[in-house]
């Protein structure tokens, strides 16, 4: 059987000590209006919109690591915003507040997804974060691929998008 899963919990992430990741996330977390409901010398743990994101540092044997975005493990992840406006204001904050490295300033990307919106940035470890927003049903609706008269699956995916 089959289920219908309802989203995702929570995450938790590790980050390296030292260079102002912790902050980072808690200022990101407030800004999202998320609830922190663990705050430690070396952990954070933030729930609301029906997630919950958990940073803890790293133990002081890796500390010094990087993230890779390449190597086996995490890519990115994305935050689902409820409209372009909020996009545009986590890029602000994340630009202006936050001092985060900007890879992909708030843009339309439809070969993602019909009205694709999104904002890509890093946090000080170097994490790929990505807010986005998707109108209507996204690949479920009538312009996806997975909607009815839809393309379907596509065969590759890249910085190109979906392609057959």
């Amino acid at each position: 059987m089959a289920i219908d899963i309802n989203g995702i919990a929570h995450l938790q992430l590790t980050v390296a000590r030292n260079c102002g990741a912790l902050e980072f996330w808690a200022q990101l977390c407030a800004f999202l209006n998320l609830e922190t409901l663990i705050q430690g010398e070396d952990v954070l743990y933030c729930i609301g919109g029906r997630t919950g994101i958990l940073v803890r540092e790293a133990p002081a044997n890796k500390a010094d690591q990087v993230f890779d975005q390449d190597a086996p493990g995490l890519h990115h992840f994305c935050f689902r915003a409820r409209s372009i406006e909020d996009v545009d204001a986590v890029g602000a904050f994340a630009e202006h507040t936050l001092n985060a490295n900007i890879l992909r300033p708030a843009s339309i990307s439809e070969h993602f997804a019909p009205g694709y919106y999104s904002v890509l940035f890093t946090d000080p470890t170097g994490i790929r974060i990505e807010v986005n927003f998707v109108p209507g049903q996204g690949h479920f609706g009538n312009a996806g691929r997975l909607g009815e008269g839809g393309k379907g699956p596509a065969k590759r995916y890249g910085d190109f998008g979906l392609d057959d």
